[in-house]
């Protein structure tokens, strides 16, 4: 799974290097195409079915601009200076998968982005140092919660992160809120998990839907901006290894 999370952090590094106004979200799908294809590794993301999209995804990145959250399909969109675009990469290399996200500015950002992209990466750093083996996940979610909300912006619950390894969604889902109606999906944290942990998390309200008609994309329903971070992670005996850091 690292050798996989190695190439995803790759990808990742490569499309923030070409990150510019005027890149289209369709030439940094070239570069990971490309990329992925050289280490002989497969775009987990390509093919994948999703109702109720009218067609399989049809690329190695999801690319998800300004009030997008996930799933933005790679197309002829130039970029424009003060723009944020959500990049999400999954590998499968030799039978393993590893699955990353980030999210790039673009050129110079306001402060209220920054703030964002700062708390987002925040709350993936948060959950990160959060996990032992014994814990509940429970308690981590929470501390992600509060920590958003604390910062004044709202945790996305219509998507969560996902158990992963020899296939890219596997059990457990993984919340990165919680409440009453999640305390029968609570799990204990043990050695050996890999998850795929990935905060997502609005500057305005935390409702988001599909963005248009062709069932992919989403965005947030109040047209304000949203961030995404993702890395793929080991529980170990220490606390937590992250499989997609590059090393």
């Amino acid at each position: 799974m690292r050798s996989a999370g190695r190439v995803v952090y790759d990808v990742l590094r490569a499309v923030r290097e070409a990150v510019r106004p005027g890149v289209t979200t369709a030439e940094l799908n070239e570069i990971a195409e490309r990329m992925i294809a050289e280490t002989g590794g497969t775009a987990l993301f390509k093919g994948v079915d999703n109702p109720p999209a009218r067609f399989p995804f049809p690329a190695a990145l999801c690319t998800s601009v300004n009030e997008e959250l996930v799933h933005g399909v790679p197309g002829p969109r130039a970029l424009r200076e003060g723009d944020i675009v959500s990049v999400d990469c999954g590998v499968n290399l030799a039978g393993y998968c590893g699955d990353s996200a980030t999210t790039i500015p673009v050129g110079k950002i306001s402060t209220e982005t920054r703030h964002l992209l700062e708390v987002t990466r925040g709350a993936l750093d948060l959950a990160i140092e959060s996990i032992r083996p014994g814990r509940m996940w429970s308690e981590v979610a929470r501390k992600i919660q509060a920590y958003v909300e604390s910062e004044g912006l709202s945790v996305v619950k219509d998507f969560v992160g996902h158990g992963i390894g020899r296939s890219m969604h596997e059990d457990p889902k993984i919340p990165n809120y919680w409440d009453a109606k999640q305390r029968q999906s609570d799990f204990e944290l043990v050695e050996n998990m890999t998850l795929a942990i990935e905060p997502m998390v609005n500057s305005g309200s935390p409702e988001v839907g599909y963005g248009d008609d062709d069932g992919w994309v989403v965005v947030t329903r109040d047209g304000k901006r949203c961030a995404h971070f993702e890395h793929s992670v080991a529980v170990v005996a220490g606390g937590a290894d992250v499989l997609t850091d590059g090393r």
